[in-house]
């Protein structure tokens, strides 16, 4: 095994771990700005506003997101690890 080729997979891994956070990383995002918005609209400064919407959220796009990101882990490591692996 080469250099080039662990360092080939070490950036595939890295850009599915991209690919699979970015769904949670978006919606936390956006519900981060929109509470931030909603909050300084109406001058309402309780922390519990803006901690339990987001982990809401968040905790539903996982829910809706689980089938993709397994998906994702297992083909990389299907086509890429276990193949790297037996061949030595």
């Amino acid at each position: 095994m080469t250099e080039g080729v662990i360092f080939d997979i070490l950036r595939q891994g890295l850009w599915i771990s991209v690919v699979i956070s970015a769904p949670l990383l978006a919606v936390a995002l956006l519900a981060g700005v929109t509470i931030g918005l909603f909050q300084a609209l109406t001058s309402v400064q309780e922390m519990t506003l803006t901690f339990v919407p987001k982990v809401g959220a968040m905790l539903i796009v996982f829910w809706v997101s689980m089938s993709f990101m397994t998906s994702t882990l297992v083909g990389f490591f299907q086509n890429q690890i276990i193949p790297l692996i037996a061949g030595g």
